[in-house]
Parts: structure tokens; sequence; C-alpha cells
């Protein structure tokens, strides 16, 4: 089987041919079906990425939990420590771009959310399988903050993204559930 890095590689490059166009439909296709996902009406704080190209865009979804009046909490790394640690967002202007052009929510102007008060926690991924499994962007922070994570887990990925197996070890825990702009799979 493929190695980890070799699979992100390929990944970035499948999803890199997407044009605007289609980047953007298949977002909204993913968008519109995860809001009509009975984990995502009954969540009042939702988990999530603030993506970044070729992620599927997580922008509009924000704006919409925040229409809907839910809790948006956001991630914030510290590669000092390796960990997770999720913060409200009440607004895209508590963001500053840290490493790698990453979004994350400035500490001074956000608070820290509890893993048990999301009840909905969107994770992301470079590419994924019909079980559940997902290959991380390499810096295995979702791999280190799920175990003590206890509610919804699902992933949002463009159809391209679902593949037949990733190399999976004994530490990963599987989405419940993963939207595609083609389908919603629920792992078995």
């Amino acid at each position: 089987m493929i190695d980890k890095n070799s699979l992100r590689k390929q990944m970035k490059e499948t999803l890199s041919t997407l044009s605007k166009p289609l980047y953007e439909d298949y977002s909204y296709k993913i968008a519109t079906k995860l809001f009509e996902d009975e984990n995502w009406i009954q969540a009042q704080v939702v988990g999530i990425t603030v993506s970044k190209a070729p992620e599927v865009d997580t922008f509009q979804i924000i704006r919409k939990a925040w229409e809907l009046g839910k809790q948006v909490a956001i991630p914030k790394c510290y590669p000092k420590e390796r960990k997770l640690s999720f913060r409200t967002l009440s607004e895209f202007s508590q963001l500053e771009s840290v490493y790698y052009g990453l979004l994350e929510p400035i500490a001074e102007l956000t608070t820290e959310v509890p893993s048990e008060k999301m009840n909905l926690l969107i994770v992301p991924g470079a590419a994924f399988t019909r079980e559940g499994y997902r290959l991380g962007f390499g810096g295995g922070y979702y791999d280190r903050y799920l175990p003590s994570y206890s509610n919804q887990t699902l992933s949002l990925a463009f159809n391209e993204q679902v593949i037949p197996g990733i190399p999976v070890e004994e530490h990963d825990i599987p989405v419940s559930k993963i939207i595609t702009n083609l389908e919603v799979i629920v792992p078995k």
C-alpha cells in the first residue's frame, strides 16, 4: 500500500485540478447536505476548521452557523505541545494567519471551548475511506484530540477524496459520517 506522505501529495495534486467553478459547486453541494443533516440541525456548538483551498470551503458553513445562532469553535494548534484546543469564533476578524497560512483564532479575542461542550466536530482530512478512516494533513493533532472527544464527528470531502484504502494505525479513530458532493457515507 502507498505510504501516507505519497497519498497526501497525490491528493493535493488531484484537488489542485478542480476548477474554481467546480470547487465552488462541490463545496456548495456539500454544505447543503450538511445543513440537512440531523447532527448539524441538533448541534448548538460546532467545532470546525477555517478552510484553506483546496479543502472544502467552510466559510459559508461558519456564516450559516452564526445565522442559526450556533456557537462556532475553531481549532488553535500548539506546536510545542503538539496539541489542539478549540476557541469561540464570532467574527472572521478574530482570526490570524499562522504557520503554512492557516487561519486560527486570536487567543486574546476568543475563549476556549471544552471538548464536552461541542455537540458536533467536523474533522478535516486529506483523504477518507468508506469505513470512516481519514488521512490527516500530517501533524497528528486530531489523532491526539479525538480520543478525548466523545460527541458526534463527521467530515466534509470532495468525492475525489474518498479512496479505497489508506494505511490505518491502531490509534486511528474513524469519523461517524462523511458528506461529499455526491453522497452521505455512513460507515458500517
